[in-house]
């Protein structure tokens, strides 16, 4: 699947992700929410928690303000 076809993800996270590698939902939930912000920051990407739960809800298939705490 895409990666804009999923909750929370935009063209502008989607890019973000594809400049690390990640270019589909099987690659994200293979590769999970944290290590995919750890490799935008280590390729010096602006990260935030923003980004880290709306990686999360798109891996979970839920808009980030659904995520349990």
């Amino acid at each position: 699947m895409k990666l804009t076809e999923l909750p929370n993800i935009g063209p502008e996270l989607a890019r973000l992700l594809n400049e690390v590698e990640v270019h589909n939902s099987e690659e994200l939930q293979a590769l999970g929410a944290e290590m995919a912000l750890l490799r935008m920051k280590a390729q010096g990407l602006d990260v935030c928690f923003h980004k880290l739960t709306a990686l999360e809800g798109a891996i979970q298939g839920v808009k980030k303000s659904q995520l349990t705490p």
